[in-house]
C-alpha cells in the first residue's frame, strides 16, 4: 500500500489552466523504496512536494497519506507527527550545538533531557557524525556534517515518510555521495520512504523510481 499517493492533482495562482503550477499529477509513493523527483527550476516539483508536506491543498484532486485525504487531517498534526522534512539550506539552529540541533524536536515533544541526548547521540552516530562534533555550533562543521545533522533530526520521531528539497545541492560530489548513501540506506533497510526533489544525476542514478516533472506535468516515470 503507498504510503502517500497524488491523485489528478491540479493546484496554481489564477482562473486559466495555463497558470497552473500542477496540472493532473497522479503518482504514488511506498515504503522501502527512494524515490526522485526531477525537473527543471520552475517545473513544479518543489510544489509537488509542498503538497505532500501539507503545506498547501490541491485545487482539484487528492493527496492521499496513508489513504486519508490530507485535506481532512489536522494539517500541523500531520506535519509534527507523520512526516519529515530535510532542507537544502540545513535548517539548523545557530546557536544550539549540533546534538541540541538533534535533540531539539524530541524536547519539543517532551521527552526528558537524559533520553533526548542519548536518542540524539544514537541517530547522530546512525548518519556517520563522530562523537568529537557533537559540541560544536553548525557554523564549525562542514556542509556535508551540517546537512548530516538535518538528517539525523528528521529522524527523531521515527517517521515513516522522509521529503527532501534538493538535499545535496549545497554539497560537493564526495558529500552527495556520501547523503546519498545514508538516505539509501534509510529507504532500504529502515523501510522508509525517501522523496527527494533534485537536480542531481547522482540521485536519480541511485533512485528506486524518478518521477520527471515539466511544465506542472507528470512526463515520464
Amino acid at each position: 500500500m503507498a504510503i502517500i499517493e497524488l491523485k489528478n492533482v491540479s493546484y496554481g495562482y489564477g482562473a486559466n489552466e495555463r497558470d497552473n503550477v500542477l496540472c493532473d499529477v497522479s503518482c504514488t509513493f511506498e515504503c522501502g523504496k527512494i524515490y526522485a523527483v526531477a525537473g527543471r527550476s520552475g517545473s513544479g516539483k518543489s510544489t509537488l512536494l509542498s503538497m505532500m508536506a501539507g503545506l498547501d491543498l490541491p485545487d482539484a484532486g487528492q493527496v492521499l497519506f496513508e489513504g486519508e485525504p490530507t485535506d481532512r487531517l489536522d494539517r500541523d498534526l500531520y506535519r509534527r507527527q507523520k512526516i519529515a522534512i530535510i532542507y537544502q539550506d540545513f535548517s539548523l539552529f545557530p546557536l544550539l550545538t549540533v546534538l541540541e540541533n538533534i535533540m531539539y524536536p524530541l524536547e519539543l515533544c517532551g521527552t526528558d533531557a537524559v533520553t533526548a541526548k542519548k536518542t540524539a547521540a544514537e541517530l547522530a552516530r546512525k548518519v556517520a557524525l563522530p562523537d568529537e562534533l557533537f559540541d560544536r555550533y553548525p557554523s564549525k562543521i562542514s556542509g556535508g556534517e551540517q546537512q548530516r545533522v538535518a538528517i539525523a533530526r528528521a529522524l527523531t520521531m521515527d517517521r515513516k515518510l522522509i521529503l527532501a528539497d534538493e538535499p545535496t545541492g549545497n554539497l560537493d560530489s564526495e558529500n552527495s555521495a556520501a547523503i546519498i548513501d545514508i538516505l539509501s540506506e534509510l529507504a532500504h533497510k529502515d523501510g522508509r520512504c525517501i522523496i527527494i526533489v533534485t537536480h542531481d544525476l547522482t540521485v536519480m542514478e541511485r533512485a528506486d523510481t524518478v518521477y520527471r516533472i515539466a511544465d506542472g506535468r507528470l512526463i515520464s516515470v
